[in-house]
Parts: C-alpha cells; sequence; structure tokens
C-alpha cells in the first residue's frame, strides 16, 4: 500500500535571525558550534577515502541519520544550523547521528592532484555501504539536500535494504539536457565558481534580494570550501543521469525507492507543486523549526519516538488553533491529504513538506 501526506504549515517567516546569518560571516564561530560530542574518521570505499563525523553510538536496532550535503557546501555548513536547532536535540538523543562529506569538500581538505577523477554520482552512492559497515550500522534515515539528496536516492535504489527511510530536500531527480549543460557552461564563463553555486542553492528571488544568508554563503562557499574540488563536484552533479524513478502503481514494474521518503522544497522552488525540483533555498537553515517538526512526524510514522513531546512550533500552532476554535466552535483540522494505490507488495509511504 502507497501512502501520500501533504503538510503545509502556514509561518512565512525564515526562523534564522539576523545574528545567526551574522555568525555564518565568522567561519571559525559557525563551524566549530556544538561540535565538541563529534568524532571524525576518514573511511576507506572501493572509491577513496570518505571524511566522516558521528556523534553516539549504535542503539540497539535503531537506525543510524546519515546526512548527505549538497553541491557547494559541507556537512557543516548545509546541517549546523538544523542539528543544533533546540527542538532537534529530542530527536537526536535517540539515534547516532552521522555526517558523510562528499570527497574533498571538508573544512580544511587538501587539493586533489592534477588528473584526479572525481567519483561519479553513482559511484558517491556505491562509498556509502563502507560506511555502513564500519560503524556497524544495520541500516540507516538518510537526510540529503539538492546533490546529498540525489546520492542518498541512488544509495537506496542500490541498496534498499540498508535504507530504513528518506528525506529528500530540493531533489531534482532529473538530469541535465543540453540547454542546461550549455547554460551551465556559460555560466562558468561569465561568474565565479561560488556565484554559479549560489544560483544552485537560492531562488533568483532571493539572489536579486541578496539577503544576508546569500551573502553570508557565498563568503563561506568561497572561503571554505577547496575550490578546485567543488568544481570537480560541480562539474560531477551536472553530469548526473536521470534517477527514473516513479511512484509505485503509477507504471507497470516501476523503480521506485522501497521506503518511507519525506520530500521536503523551499518556498522559493521554482516548481512547488511537484516537490521534486532543483529548488531555491535552504529549509533546514531558514526553516529549522518546520524541518524538526515535520521529521519528527515522519519519525513517528515510521514506529519511533511516539511518546516524544510536541516541538514549540506545534505547540504554537495548537495553541493558536484552540483560540481559534473556541471561537468559531468547530474543531481545529490539520491540512493534509492522503492518497492510497497498490504498489509492489509492501509498504511505502511518501509525506510532501512545503516549508
Amino acid at each position: 500500500m502507497a501512502g501520500l501526506q501533504e503538510l503545509r504549515f502556514p509561518e512565512e517567516k525564515p526562523l534564522l535571525r539576523s545574528q545567526d546569518a551574522a555568525e555564518l560571516e565568522n567561519s571559525d564561530s559557525f563551524l566549530l558550534a556544538v561540535d565538541t560530542d563529534w568524532k571524525e574518521h576518514d573511511i576507506e570505499t572501493p572509491y577513496g577515502l570518505l571524511h566522516v563525523v558521528i556523534r553516539g553510538s549504535p542503539k540497539g536496532n535503531r537506525p543510524a541519520i546519515l546526512t548527505y550535503h549538497d553541491v557547494g557546501l559541507n556537512h557543516k555548513l548545509c546541517f549546523n544550523t538544523f542539528f543544533n536547532f533546540e527542538d532537534m536535540q529530542e530527536i537526536t538523543k535517540h539515534f547516532v547521528v552521522c555526517h558523510v562529506d562528499a570527497p574533498g569538500q571538508q573544512v580544511g581538505a587538501s587539493q586533489f592532484p592534477q588528473g584526479y577523477q572525481f567519483p561519479s554520482m553513482e559511484q558517491l552512492a556505491a562509498m556509502l555501504p563502507s560506511v555502513v559497515q564500519h560503524f556497524g550500522f544495520k541500516y540507516v534515515i538518510g537526510i540529503g539536500v539538492g546533490a546529498g539528496a540525489y546520492v542518498l536516492a541512488k544509495f537506496a535504489l542500490i541498496f534498499p535494504d540498508l535504507v530504513e527511510g528518506l528525506v529528500l530536500v530540493n531533489i531534482d531527480p532529473n538530469g541535465k539536457g543540453w540547454i542546461d549543460w550549455a547554460a551551465t557552461k556559460l555560466s562558468g564563463l561569465t561568474s565565479t565558481l561560488p556565484d554559479t553555486v549560489l544560483s544552485h542553492l537560492f531562488s533568483q528571488e532571493e539572489l536579486v534580494n541578496s539577503t544576508e544568508l546569500v551573502q553570508s554563503y557565498r563568503q563561506q562557499i568561497g572561503n571554505v570550501v577547496n575550490q578546485a574540488n567543488l568544481q570537480l563536484f560541480w562539474n560531477m552533479y551536472n553530469s548526473r543521469r536521470d534517477l527514473d524513478i516513479n511512484r509505485p502503481g503509477t507504471v507497470p514494474n516501476a523503480k521506485t525507492l522501497r521506503c518511507p521518503v519525506m520530500l521536503v522544497v523551499g518556498d522559493n522552488a521554482p516548481a512547488e507543486d511537484g516537490v521534486m525540483a532543483d529548488s531555491g533555498g535552504l529549509p533546514q537553515v531558514t526553516q529549522p523549526g518546520k524541518l524538526t517538526e515535520a521529521f519528527k512526524y515522519f519519525l513517528q510514522g515510521m514506529g519511533y519516538m511516539p511518546s516524544a513531546s510536541m516541538t514549540r512550533l506545534a505547540r504554537s500552532r495548537t495553541a493558536s488553533l484552540t483560540s481559534a476554535s473556541s471561537v468559531d466552535g468547530s474543531r481545529p483540522q490539520a491540512c493534509t491529504h492522503s492518497d492510497s494505490s497498490e504498489g509492489l507488495g509492501q509498504v511505502n509511504h511518501t509525506m510532501e513538506v512545503s516549508c
């Protein structure tokens, strides 16, 4: 049985405060925040070393939370704000958390030698079983953003028994056509690499407004990530092939993800209605409260943390709805939609979230 549930949240204002954006400009304070409990590892894989940081140890039969960042970022730039968010701590205390940096993208990475062949997107996915085996994880719940979401989706397609669930933020499952490829090449000739990458991370509206967040990330991408290594990752991401996946039951013998999936798209995404889009915005940075709440619901739907308390955002919303219902005399109802169809003889639940 395949399920589809859509959650829409009314808040529009970013939760990232001005002082938080200012902290991004100081790489030391931003990158080192709340990192004391993390342990770093360099893990051998069939396609080279992977830099991984981990906090906690495997807890019984529970999966590990494994993250993969977007191109232009690393695990700190991509996930620090989200995993340091107060309400997220209630979740992470129940799971071991493992952040994976794409080859050569971590802070302080050495530049790859001349002629180095950066792994393909398929090979990046094929490196992850070595991480799972190294730490003795039975399976993982993956959280990926952009290019990282593509890698984790590919990982789940190739190694379905190792993945219990996926959170895919701003994923673009399609390869680039000739027009897109030419536009990318032209952009590379007329723009700096950080500015080219920013057009992937943020919407045109955000870039035109040149928000504090955009300016901060422009500085961090240029100063923290090795530019030669980033260029290799950027080129490989733009050479990706279509994931060629379908929802269960939509076409005969569909190639589909066999685990529960939460799809997340930013409000500024060009194709929000389709959810899967090469979107603008970083919802895990600008809306960590919304994403934490949705992630908690997702985990509870998988049978974890059934007695977890509501997040601050949920408590605020509940109070507002209760107040409103006392005025009109009706009970508040969640804005959700579910649909079911026969899949491939297995449970497959998809949750879509617009931040």
